[in-house]
């Protein structure tokens, strides 16, 4: 789960730390749950190439510029990355979320 907010995305994207941990996740098929601004880490990782992601309406230029694909959806799953928008979306995220870690742990 990557932390949202313009402050905490654009402090942990430049993290070299997180950049591994989300590359490592993404290699490994781990689901990355990802709301708000929390989509420039993957940005940053350079992993949502081919991707389709909602985010803050203002961050869809970084994920079109980055070669990925923005969706004006208040959840939307592709790539192991699961993300929405904004705050008022927590229910309907916190719900897609707990499926895919049910699934991984099934498969597990």
């Amino acid at each position: 789960m990557l932390p949202g907010d313009v402050v905490n995305g654009d402090a942990i994207r430049v993290d070299a730390k997180a950049q591994s941990i989300v590359k490592q996740f993404d290699k490994g098929g781990k689901p990355i749950a990802v709301i708000c601004h929390g989509g420039w880490l993957p940005i940053s990782a350079s992993i949502v190439s081919g991707c389709t992601l909602t985010s803050w309406p203002t961050s869809q230029d970084d994920i079109r510029n980055a070669r990925g694909t923005w969706v004006d959806e208040e959840v939307h799953c592709d790539c192991n990355l699961i993300t929405s928008c904004k705050p008022d979306d927590l229910p309907a995220f916190n719900k897609v979320i707990i499926e895919a870690l049910s699934e991984q742990k099934k498969a597990a």
